[in-house]
């Protein structure tokens, strides 16, 4: 399977070969603050997988303790569109942004992450899976 997609403005287009690990919706307060929802669904992959086209910004999240990067954030450095998180502590595992496909007919999520920041109002029926952060 074969998946593109693109930014807000079109400079950043990507590919996204191969079959994805997984579809998630992740519910922690970073995603909620970046993409002005509840939550963003992602799917997950190698790196290896995104062949990306066009500059992409970098914003890095450090741990709690301030010691080290836990997610760098890539996004358009145009349109500010986010396109991918880079999880630094699972090496080379990437979570694209799954609004950002040009087809997203083939996203069907069932597992929901960082649960313990979902906003109350939200129940997405059919996930399989929920976990909690560590």
């Amino acid at each position: 399977m074969s998946m593109t997609g693109r930014c807000l403005c079109g400079k950043v287009t990507y590919e996204l070969s191969g079959d994805p690990i997984a579809s998630v919706v992740c519910h922690c307060s970073h995603c909620q603050r970046q993409g002005g929802s509840a939550f963003s669904i992602n799917v997950v992959a190698h790196e290896s997988q995104m062949n990306v086209s066009g500059e992409l910004a970098t914003y890095e999240e450090w741990g709690d303790k301030g010691d080290q990067v836990y997610v760098r954030r890539r996004f358009c450095n145009t349109c500010g569109s986010p396109i991918l998180s880079e999880i630094t502590l699972s090496e080379g595992i990437i979570a694209v942004k799954a609004g950002t496909l040009d087809d997203t007919s083939s996203v069907n999520p069932s597992v929901e992450a960082w649960c313990i920041d979902k906003q109350g109002w939200v129940n997405l029926p059919g996930m399989a899976v929920s976990m909690e952060r560590e």
